[in-house]
């Protein structure tokens, strides 16, 4: 029996370089393919013969990714910004919205088995806050692509090594880190997690079996997250 296909959307990122690296661990799946704007080069990539790295525009995703490495493949989307890195909300629209999209019909035309993506913990297309109403309404037009299995990460603040420093995220961290352990309960969903974790996370549901749309909670996160640690 062949193993899977991955393919990664997102890989220079805090999550998906997690991801990429948990996938080329993970003898279940056979090929890892990053798309990336520019070639990944670092030290953990190196002499690894599973890893196909496609230089992708985001527009033009037919142009660059071929249909046969997408049938039946597990597709994954850590694409994400900031308003900040952004410039504007137009452009983290393109970002956070357009571009896990275009991924994931492109998923559905070409009969991905599966389509996994990280949003956030307050995703909601109605909020008055504009990255979680961004959040809530990708989450919404993946569920009208009825996609066969498609999970929607919803992790709170997410702790790792950032390339950029962000002030406020810091700050966060170092709060949330503190008042962790009294998070009991229904508190849980609200713990910092690992961006190693949510990775974890993103390759157990996939790898579930279970089909159709599927919102994962922080704490639950944390749990399919164990399954791999």
């Amino acid at each position: 029996m062949m193993g899977y296909t991955a393919i990664v959307a997102g890989g220079t990122g805090l999550v998906g370089s997690e991801l990429i690296q948990l996938l080329l661990q993970d003898r279940a799946y056979e090929r890892v393919i990053a798309l990336v704007r520019t070639n990944i080069q670092t030290q953990y990539l190196q002499g690894s013969e599973k890893l196909v790295q496609i230089v992708t525009d985001f527009n033009h995703l037919d142009a660059d990714v071929p249909a046969s490495d997408i049938e039946h493949a597990h597709v994954f989307c850590t694409l994400g910004t900031t308003i900040k890195k952004a410039g504007s909300q137009e452009q983290f629209r393109k970002v956070d919205l357009t571009y896990p999209l275009n991924l994931a019909e492109l998923a559905s035309v070409h009969n991905a088995d599966v389509f996994a993506i990280v949003t956030a913990m307050g995703a909601n297309s109605k909020s008055t806050i504009f990255y979680n109403r961004v959040k809530g309404e990708v989450e919404e037009k993946l569920r009208e692509l009825n996609l066969p299995a498609l999970y929607m990460l919803r992790p709170s603040l997410i702790l790792g090594d950032r390339k950029e420093v962000r002030a406020g995220e810091k700050i966060g961290s170092l709060v949330s880190r503190a008042v962790a352990p009294l998070m009991i309960g229904g508190l849980r969903t609200y713990r910092p997690i690992q961006a190693k974790v949510i990775a974890a996370g993103l390759i157990a549901s996939a790898k579930s079996g279970r089909a159709g749309a599927h919102v994962v909670l922080s704490s639950q996160i944390a749990e399919l997250g164990d399954i791999l640690n």
